[in-house]
């Protein structure tokens, strides 16, 4: 990503990812050690002071002198092909008209301007992962562009961070020219600010791991807000929205209203502070206050689809006055995509490998002589187990170890709760295997009597491994269903497990010539699951283009948000033909 923009190419359909298997076994382990080792790390070492300390003089990006300009917003991006590129192709286009839900089209331009906000790669960050899951889409998307080449900033988010930000830092960050195709990187370190027209500013920050800011980055930003003007208004872009967060856990945490990222809002920027940008949730979702400014989530740009029907109680309303105006997908439509979950295996095949195994090692640590118990027994087989548990230290070490192991996977911050469904998942679990064990060991009783004994025990293995792939994925799926739609809990969970690539969103903003911002919430209700090479009659910058009709066209999410600007006599022309040039603080 140095020097001159290679050769645009297509990558192969073998080249272009899958959404990422949350739940296959192999990738559980990997993403839990990078999580592990970056908590580790990045509470301890943390890069962003070395980069203050490496780039000392960070500079202000500087759009002040044009009269009008576009900015597109895009987060948590760089997983499925299909997903990431679905967005990466229609941010590209020159133009791009879209409905609003009335029936008006309204007429969008690229940005000069591409914000990144937040987890621009999916599961965790390395170069490869970097250059075929957000790279090699966007490079298709728009190879190059005539000069000035538009911009592109990137807000790093807890995924970036995996890798300690050595990945991220490689892409956008640095002294040198770096290009994301036709996009040219323009900041040093992994937070910036930007100086917009008409008194209007971009910043985005750096929080970490933990909704934190470090103390250089807060006297940059001290920096910055010393440039502002007195009327100044500012657009601030993080990774997490906080103001999620603390709706909905702040009475078990009382710290989470006391990071930095709460004093740069309240202390530094205050009430200049119009639009507060995030992703991390992979939805849409826009809360108002009565003086207008705004909270938007916009998750939408490539990752997994997160619901949006089970925290409305808690985030309808929100301190200082802000409430829902709109969400996507719809409640309604959260609600029966969440009902997927039944077809947890089959969406995660490999998923039952592990519960197959896990049931297989608990029948062989207990060794409960069932053969001869029938099933129309069920008291005396569980009495059977009581004793024979009871009489194996191996058994109840195993069986600790499964209810230690769901109570440290359930989602609640309620240490009662956390127990209580922790053991009661377990118990499903334990109970399932039980029976799988009981079910093959009746069935070599009765079918294999006289058979040599290994036959007898490989087939009740059998029956443990068979019972543990299906039933334990069902298990699974109905726990991470009932725990969403009726405790409001594993939000995540139980949607990552689905890997929806459809309901993918971006914005589009606008700075107006008499300085008002305009705001388009784009969707793409189903992404393009083809695509064939791009002719001259497609008139269009992409390399690939959608070769689905069932592919649906950008629609608005909702009618555009606009935040009314004043007009400045004297504020200069519209200087398209000219470079942003780079002020230094």
């Amino acid at each position: 990503m140095t020097g001159s923009a290679p050769a645009p190419r297509v990558p192969a359909k073998s080249e272009r990812a899958t959404m990422t298997g949350w739940f296959d076994p192999a990738q559980l382990m990997r993403t839990g050690m990078r999580v592990l080792v970056s908590e580790l790390f990045g509470q301890n070492a943390d890069r962003r002071i070395l980069d203050s300390i490496a780039h000392r003089d960070i500079g202000v990006c500087d759009y002040s002198t044009w009269d009008e300009l576009w900015l597109d917003y895009v987060s948590d991006t760089g997983d499925g092909w299909n997903a990431t590129y679905g967005i990466a192709h229609q941010v590209a286009q020159p133009t791009l008209s879209v409905d609003d839900p009335r029936g008006t089209t309204h007429l969008t331009r690229r940005g000069q301007v591409l914000v990144f906000g937040g987890d621009e790669v999916y599961p965790t960050p390395s170069r490869e992962w970097y250059e075929q899951k957000l790279v090699a889409p966007y490079r298709t998307a728009l190879p190059n562009s005539a000069k000035p080449q538009p911009s592109v900033f990137a807000v790093p988010g807890n995924h970036d961070w995996y890798d300690s930000l050595v990945s991220f830092t490689r892409l956008f960050c640095g002294t040198r020219d770096r290009a994301l195709g036709g996009w040219q990187a323009r900041q040093s370190v992994s937070y910036f600010a930007v100086r917009l027209p008409h008194h209007w500013w971009l910043v985005g920050t750096d929080v970490q791991l933990d909704s934190d800011i470090d103390d250089p980055q807060l006297e940059y930003f001290r920096g910055v807000a010393k440039q502002m003007e007195d009327d100044a208004r500012v657009i601030l872009c993080t990774a997490e929205p906080h103001w999620i967060e603390e709706a909905r856990y702040a009475k078990f945490d009382p710290s989470l209203t006391q990071r930095n990222l709460n004093y740069l809002e309240r202390e530094v920027f205050g009430r200049r502070i119009e639009v507060f940008l995030s992703g991390d949730l992979h939805h849409y979702r826009r809360h108002e206050a009565r003086d207008g400014r705004q909270k938007i989530t916009a998750g939408g740009g490539g990752a997994y689809l997160s619901p949006t029907h089970h925290d409305v109680s808690e985030v309808a309303t929100l301190p200082e006055g802000y409430t829902l105006k709109a969400s996507f997908p719809s409640v309604e439509e959260s609600k029966r995509l969440s009902w997927g979950n039944l077809l947890f295996i089959r969406h995660n095949p490999k998923f039952g490998i592990l519960t197959a195994v896990l049931y297989l090692l608990l029948g062989w640590s207990v060794k409960v002589p069932l053969g001869a118990v029938s099933l129309r027994e069920p008291t005396r087989a569980l009495a059977a187990l009581r004793d024979a548990v009871l009489l194996s230290p191996t058994a109840m070490v195993w069986g600790v170890l499964v209810v230690f192991g769901f109570v440290t996977f359930t989602d609640s911050h309620s240490p009662t709760q956390k127990r209580l469904g922790g053991t009661l998942h377990a118990l499903a679990h334990l109970l399932a295997a039980f029976f799988s064990g009981w079910i093959g060991a009746a069935f070599a009783a009765n079918v294999l009597a006289g058979r040599p004994q290994w036959l007898q025990w490989l087939t009740v293995g059998g029956f443990l491994l068979v019972g543990g792939y299906v039933v334990g994925s069902v298990i699974m799926g109905l726990y991470l269903l009932i725990s969403l739609n009726l405790f409001h809990r594993h939000n995540t969970e139980a949607f990552s497990s689905m890997r929806i690539e459809d309901y993918k969103s971006w914005l589009r903003l606008q700075v107006t010539p008499d300085g008002a911002l305009r705001i388009y919430p784009i969707k793409l209700h189903r992404v393009a699951r083809k695509w064939r090479p791009a002719e001259p009659r497609d008139a269009t910058p992409s390399l690939l283009v959608p070769d689905d009709p069932h592919a649906t066209a950008p629609e608005l999410i909702e009618s555009p948000i606009v935040i009314p600007g004043i007009v400045r006599p004297g504020s200069g022309g519209y200087a398209a033909a000219a470079a942003p040039g780079l002020t230094i603080s």
